[in-house]
């Protein structure tokens, strides 16, 4: 529980029009014009920010690139890194009230969500990755040459990397990106969401707080149709880390032809959940729900794809639906909300839309399936059935809390790798079952980076990414440090 206080002084503090960090300043836009940012469990104004355009990120680009070739971070012992990422570590922590708050007042999602697992995670992730600071060691390689030569290999950083972050989980995903690449060595420019720059930009206050020299990271806010698209062509940047739409990151490949900058993309899903008819109920019916519904189901590997064996394919929609009609829906600072607004109303309009396509292609509605006549962007929790491939509900990313279910027999078993596998993402899928040799079975056989079986979480070392069109390369882990790397081979004739 967050003490009322805190959410006052935060509330009273936007009144001050936010500015974003370019080197050791904070700024307003080269062009001075501003963008707001809303609550939306009410569509009403939180504050301003600055509207940056190609112009400042160029300015923020030449500032990374001199931080990288000529200032004192690329000259710091791997030690003396660790210890500044740790302590920012340290003071997500400490302001984790604060923080919370600003998500839940930015994004909408859930307080205690923000709070007891965003913000966390997001301390812990500094953490982690401070410890890969000293440990990205190239080895010693025998060679075969015709004389004597030592030869090895050595990581170093890729460069200048433009990060471009989604709204869904705004510090999370600042985080995940930030601190590997600061692992690595890179400098950086950070382009929030626009719908979401508030933790971004407090991000900044407390990275000069934690003492990193300056133009090692620089918050340009803006939209992504401009700001977000000069950082991606920008040709002095070596390297684009985004999450969001496949759509965007498509446009990513094309502006990153012109100087062939890496690219590694976290893109959308549509994630399949599989229910094998000896699936423990009582754990499985809370572990979908809580697949779909978490944070509105506003989540790039939400379980939208139900497949459940007809013989618990009832009970499995009655419990499903259930939750889904019990859940308190409401602002995400009332700590005893369950599901919060949809992010703006855009995203009302689309998953509207997919809820009512769905139903007028065939589907029946077992529970939910109404957007709710009040401030705010608010739809109920949806459980669709009778659901069919074919349907647009069932092949795009609604990225709202719409569950579309589907039954198969003893038949049909063999075939619920093919099924789950027909779509043109690949991020995760989920497995409940009792016999541990069926779920490894088809978890060998689903194509997706994740395969969770009985639910879990991800943990910091498991790598994460996304077959086919939900991205290119993987996050966390040594894989995660390492994309922020170039490998290079030394080769010293004796």
């Amino acid at each position: 529980m967050i003490d009322a206080a805190v959410i006052e002084k935060v509330k009273a503090g936007l009144a001050t029009p936010r500015k974003m960090l370019i080197g050791d300043r904070w700024v307003e836009a080269a062009d001075g014009s501003r963008l707001e940012t809303r609550n939306p469990a009410d569509g009403k104004v939180l504050t301003s920010f600055p509207n940056g355009g190609a112009e400042d990120i160029d300015r923020a680009v030449r500032v990374a690139r001199e931080a990288f070739e000529r200032g004192p971070w690329r000259r710091m012992t791997p030690a003396a890194r660790a210890k500044l990422i740790y302590r920012l570590g340290d003071l997500i922590d400490a302001n984790a009230d604060e923080l919370a708050v600003l998500e839940t007042l930015d994004n909408g999602k859930p307080i205690g969500v923000a709070r007891n697992l965003d913000v966390p995670f997001a301390a812990e992730r500094m953490r982690y990755n401070s410890g890969w600071a000293t440990k990205l060691t190239g080895e010693s390689v025998p060679t075969s040459l015709p004389f004597e030569a030592v030869a090895y290999t050595v990581y170093e950083p890729v460069g200048v990397v433009g990060h471009i972050i989604a709204w869904n989980a705004p510090l999370a995903s600042a985080v995940a990106k930030l601190a590997p690449s600061l692992a690595a060595g890179c400098t950086m420019v950070l382009k929030p969401a626009e719908d979401t720059p508030l933790t971004a930009l407090r991000l900044g206050e407390l990275i000069e707080e934690a003492g990193f020299p300056a133009g090692v990271v620089n918050i340009v806010t803006g939209t992504g149709e401009v700001a977000g698209a000069a950082l991606a062509a920008h040709p002095d940047v070596d390297k684009i880390s985004f999450t969001g739409s496949t759509e965007v990151g498509k446009s990513l490949v094309r502006a990153a032809a012109g100087n062939l900058k890496r690219l590694t993309l976290e893109l959308g899903g549509k994630s399949p959940v599989i229910v094998l008819p000896d699936a423990d109920l009582d754990k499985t019916i809370p572990a979908i729900a809580n697949g779909i519904f978490f944070c509105t189901g506003q989540v790039c590997t939400a379980g939208s794809r139900l497949f459940a064996h007809a013989k618990v394919f009832d009970d499995v929609i009655a419990g499903v639906a259930d939750i889904a009609r019990k859940m308190k829906i409401g602002p995400g600072i009332d700590p005893s909300t369950t599901l919060g607004p949809l992010v703006n109303a855009k995203q009302l309009e689309r998953v509207k839309g997919y809820i009512r396509s769905g139903q007028q292609d065939g589907a029946k509605v077992a529970a939910g399936g109404n957007v709710l006549d009040r401030d705010g962007y608010f739809v109920e929790a949806t459980v669709l059935t009778d659901t069919r491939p074919d349907m647009a509900v069932r092949r795009d990313e609604i990225f709202g809390p719409v569950l579309c279910a589907q039954s198969f027999g003893d038949d049909e078993i063999d075939a619920l790798a093919a099924e789950a596998n027909n779509t043109t993402y690949g991020l995760a899928a989920n497995i409940y079952t009792q016999n541990l040799s069926a779920a490894y079975k088809l978890a060998s056989r689903i194509r997706a980076g994740t395969v969770k079986i009985n639910g879990g979480g991800l943990d910091q070392g498991l790598p994460a990414g996304g077959f086919k069109q939900s991205g290119w390369g993987r996050e966390y882990g040594r894989d995660g440090v390492e994309i922020y790397t170039e490998k290079k081979s030394v080769i010293a004739t004796l």
